[in-house]
């Protein structure tokens, strides 16, 4: 994608490998033409959203209104509406960014739409949505999320082998990455079998940093030594230029290179979670710290302008940090701080997030349905 408008760091970014994503979408995004403009001005390729994204755009301004007023005429129940409501911005996002997906032979140009979290460890209903949701949306550039939890696991491998294609949310350990992997590559194995077009089946795998930080960070400075101190900020960087490293592993194994003769595309890495939560770190840490070819980075809109305007890129920034990462993760579990109990608390934490965000949704638009004349939901 050529995207000479756009300032120069952000397409020195796109340069170096690194597709930018968006974290963010809204009714009102679409209308204004915001999200087009970003394609240009901001060389963004893809849009992510959740159910947080959802529930605030829902809760200000009027650009569902109308909507609204029609689902409630039509008597929908509230579960019904927020699905007909968030399939709506995620096809017409989609159709945005359709010229990107065939520029760029469908590697980016993707938007994503999570299955309702509440299923986050029901296997089998979370398929049973995902299919829902992919048959509703209708585009083929669209990525179906589902939790990387022990039971999405499970619905990832069954979702991809019926060709549909996943963006695998929430990854936060190494080891939970090496596991969605190998169920993206039974998944697509599975696909091939049943004669699935491989070419066009798509997944990224979203491993969460900043979050991981924050949790450690508080560890950190709880036990106070100049040494511990000095290793905040360092754990989520670590941690995700591992899980690079597993990639490149996956990458060249035989089962991988098998797929890849079939015209399979690899499950790109997707840096999510890169705002960051600690205002004493530079803006721009999450982004300029995890260049390397082949990643999404997928960024609020705040992060995106911050590296617009001063984001600096220094090459690839993964390659050859391997063993100085285990060095810090090494140090960081010598204090006492175990890192697999850090990310399986923020796995648990994550989907009760978007559970709650879930919750707000629905009351968002069951409100809506309300004032706009239909039955309280």
């Amino acid at each position: 994608m050529h995207h000479s408008a756009a300032p120069a760091p952000v397409r020195e970014l796109s340069e170096a490998g690194v597709s930018i994503w968006l974290d963010d979408l809204s009714r009102e995004r679409l209308r204004s033409g915001g999200l087009a403009d970003l394609i240009g001005s901001r060389a963004v390729v893809g849009v992510t959203t959740n159910p947080t994204i959802f529930a605030g755009a829902l809760a200000k301004g009027d650009a569902y209104d109308a909507q609204l007023a029609e689902l409630a005429a039509a008597g929908t129940d509230v579960e019904a509406a927020v699905e007909r409501i968030t399939t709506d911005d995620v096809r017409a996002a989609a159709d945005v960014l359709r010229p990107v997906y065939d520029a760029t032979d469908g590697v980016d140009g993707r938007v994503s739409i999570e299955v309702d979290p509440r299923l986050a460890r029901d296997a089998d209903a979370t398929v049973a949505t995902a299919v829902r949701l992919w048959q509703t949306v209708d585009r083929p550039n669209v990525l179906i999320k589902i939790p990387a939890t022990v039971e999405g696991l499970d619905a990832i491998e069954r979702t991809l082998a019926q060709g549909i294609s996943v963006n695998v949310t929430l990854i936060f350990s190494l080891a939970r990455y090496r596991r969605v992997m190998d169920a993206f590559l039974s998944g697509i194995e599975q696909a091939r079998s049943a004669g699935h077009d491989v070419t066009r089946i798509a997944s990224v795998a979203s491993f969460f940093v900043s979050r991981v930080d924050a949790a450690v960070d508080t560890a950190l400075t709880a036990i106070g030594s100049p040494e511990a101190l000095d290793l905040r900020g360092r754990t989520a960087i670590a941690n995700a230029r591992l899980a690079y490293e597993a990639y490149e592993q996956v990458l060249q194994s035989d089962r991988w290179r098998a797929l890849a003769a079939t015209g399979a595309h690899p499950q790109r890495p997707l840096w999510a979670s890169t705002g960051v939560k600690n205002p004493e770190y530079r803006d721009t840490l999450y982004v300029d710290e995890l260049i390397a070819p082949d990643v999404v980075n997928t960024m609020p809109q705040a992060t995106l302008d911050a590296f617009a305007d001063h984001g600096v890129v220094l090459g690839n920034t993964v390659a050859g940090t391997y063993t100085a990462s285990r060095s810090v993760l090494e140090t960081v579990e010598s204090f006492g701080v175990s890192l697999a109990e850090v990310t399986e608390r923020l796995e648990v934490e994550g989907v009760e997030k978007f559970e709650t965000s879930w919750s707000d949704l629905l009351a968002t638009v069951a409100d809506g349905l309300a004032r706009a004349g239909g039955a309280p939901a």
